[in-house]
């Protein structure tokens, strides 16, 4: 085993990642002083070339977009969850020399919702029908016992999360975006759409409401958030899934048997503040 441990994120972009804050936190108090973790804007013309330049003191590496589909090809094997929505977002390289990838968004958000005490909803919504919503998706099939509602800005998009659903045994119901302040009847609703896109719905929050998941973490909050926060329903945020997620990366690619989830926490918002 060498002396140094290596891993990194690659995406393109890549400079606005916050994998590194989060992994170099929990080495930092895991006591871990010999490892690394850098960030490579790599695309995916570049990605074969780069992997193949890994030696033997990289540990493993984080994918972002646009990699998560590129990857897999590249690796030896996958996990059935990566399987589950053919995106890999952790790479594990192994002490005999194999690649083998995972996807920690699904189980990622799974924890972050248990974190807040969600563990069992009988319904719930999607804003969005990207690839963030197909892990969405993915994770309420583990959660969810009833329906889940996709609004979406087109048919191609509602027949995409139709036939998500089929191959994740989720019952998906597709509705336009135009009625999509009716999701806010569901107990739990995953926002999956890019900056700006909820904005003009932010008015249409109800009393009450459930539990909202915004994924994204950026600026924040989101008016969305602001507003279901103001009238009294659970938030969640970007950084939940993003600290969860890498959680599960740093236990995987250093064997720890436990992250240091409050630290790599702490770590995010105060790089978020900086911002």
């Amino acid at each position: 085993m060498p002396s140094t441990r290596r891993a990194a994120v690659l995406g393109s972009p890549i400079a606005h990642s916050l994998s590194p804050v989060l992994h170099r936190a929990a080495y930092a108090a895991l006591g871990l002083d010999s490892w690394s973790y850098d960030r490579f804007e790599v695309d995916e013309a570049g990605l074969p070339g780069f992997v193949e330049g890994l030696d033997e003191s990289w540990a493993g590496l984080s994918l972002t977009m646009p990699l998560k589909r590129a990857i897999i090809p590249l690796l030896d094997a996958i996990s059935d969850t990566a399987a589950s929505v053919e995106a890999v977002n952790t790479v594990v390289l192994t002490e005999d020399g194999r690649r083998v990838g995972d996807n920690t968004d699904i189980p990622g958000l799974v924890a972050a919702l248990r974190e807040r005490g969600v563990e069992k909803v009988d319904s719930a919504a999607i804003l969005g029908a990207g690839a963030t919503a197909s892990s969405a998706l993915a994770a309420l099939s583990r959660i969810c016992t009833g329906p889940v509602t996709a609004y979406v800005r087109s048919e191609a998009r509602a027949e995409e999360m139709r036939g998500w659903g089929e191959r994740l045994g989720v019952d998906v119901r597709t509705a336009e975006w135009s009625s999509a302040n009716r999701a806010f009847a569901a107990p739990l609703v995953i926002a999956t759409t890019p900056a700006g896109a909820t904005d003009a719905l932010a008015a249409e929050v109800p009393d009450a409401p459930g539990t909202l998941f915004d994924v994204l973490y950026h600026p924040w909050p989101t008016p969305l958030a602001a507003a279901w926060s103001e009238r009294g329903g659970a938030v969640l945020g970007g950084l939940d899934l993003l600290v969860h997620q890498a959680v599960l990366q740093v236990e995987q690619m250093t064997g720890v048997a436990e992250a240091p989830l409050a630290a790599m926490r702490a770590a995010g918002e105060r790089a978020l503040a900086a911002t």
